[in-house]
């Protein structure tokens, strides 16, 4: 009988989303809700030391070689989505662990983002919380989408997507990454700009979806807030590091942007004290924009599928450096 353990199921919905009893005959399945922080990492060794099977969501937890080189007895791991920069899949490889992997949705980082635009651009959280405390009846004024300049950074599939919903609203749409085409652009009938500044000074919403890489890692800084107009709006549901966080921080407090919408964070969960839970133009949420029943279904489904295919020795949807680099080029 080997040993699986669900990780960082936070919700506590892991066990109903798939059927892990068709595992029960080769085997035995825990779920763990409880979030062990780096600081607790040999709490977190001791629960799972003896595991084969790990189920992972996301980049919850980090697996570095540290990490892995003190779980002698892992020999799958199972992450949602099929590229996860928080496994050290060389050192995987080289010890003998499979890693996979499962589909996952674009749909709802793409609603997400919409969610956060929306919910800036009309002052909704504020509005709705003075409602339910009997305040002042329309206290704020919002603005409109129509019209508007939405510059997006990545044009991958969530960007593109993102941008057909922003040209349905009427604005002008405008995309930029470092190998994005005229081509491209000219095939969904919107604007290329000329440069990361172009697009920053000229749009009244700027929302990331770049995979995060060496190339991209604080990509939006110090400089590139004081290139925004003070009326700009900055949505990140992509990675948090694609923007530097101290920066965005100062851009904020200072008034150098209208505002931020923002699903990712350096330190997931957030620090009760860190400032993104207490500035009155952040509009933040804790990393939801891909937790949906549809994208959980898959998730474990597939996660189920993959330890089943690894129990008869032909494993399914592998992670390597090959697929992991292809992945991260879409």
């Amino acid at each position: 009988m080997l040993n699986c353990t669900v990780l960082d199921d936070y919700q506590k919905v892991a066990e109903r989303m798939a059927d892990w009893s068709s595992l029960k005959d080769q085997v035995k399945t825990q779920f763990i809700s409880t979030y062990y922080p780096p600081s607790a990492q040999a709490q977190l060794i001791e629960k799972i030391k003896d595991q084969e099977i790990l189920v992972m969501m996301r980049e919850r937890t980090v697996f570095d070689a540290e990490l892995l080189s003190k779980l002698p007895k892992l020999k799958l791991l199972v992450t949602s989505g099929m590229r996860n920069a928080a496994i050290d899949l060389n050192f995987a490889s080289r010890n003998g662990i499979v890693v996979c992997g499962t589909r996952s949705l674009p749909e709802p980082p793409i609603e997400h983002t919409w969610a956060l635009i929306l919910g800036l651009a009309r002052h909704i959280t504020k509005e709705s919380l003075l409602l339910r405390q009997s305040g002042p009846w329309q206290s704020t004024v919002g603005i409109g989408l129509h019209g508007k300049r939405l510059g997006i950074l990545g044009l991958g599939k969530i960007g593109t997507q993102v941008a057909k919903i922003g040209k349905a609203f009427g604005m002008d749409v405008m995309a930029w990454s470092q190998n994005l085409t005229k081509d491209k652009t000219d095939s969904l009938g919107i604007s290329l700009a000329s440069s990361k500044q172009d697009l920053l000074e000229s749009s009244d919403f700027v929302s990331v979806h770049l995979v995060l890489s060496e190339r991209t890692k604080n990509l939006i800084g110090a400089k590139d807030f004081l290139t925004m107009r003070p009326s700009a709006y900055l949505i990140n549901t992509s990675r948090a590091a694609i923007v530097n966080e101290d920066d965005l921080i100062v851009a904020l407090k200072s008034g150098q942007i209208a505002g931020a919408g923002l699903d990712v964070f350096n330190i997931e969960p957030l620090p009760l004290d860190h400032p993104f839970r207490s500035l009155p133009n952040v509009l933040a949420t804790p990393h939801i924009g891909y937790v949906t029943e549809e994208n959980y279904g898959f998730y474990f489904r597939e996660a189920v599928e993959n330890i089943h295919a690894y129990l008869r020795k032909t494993p399914i949807r592998e992670l390597t450096m090959v697929t992991h680099q292809i992945q991260s080029k879409l």
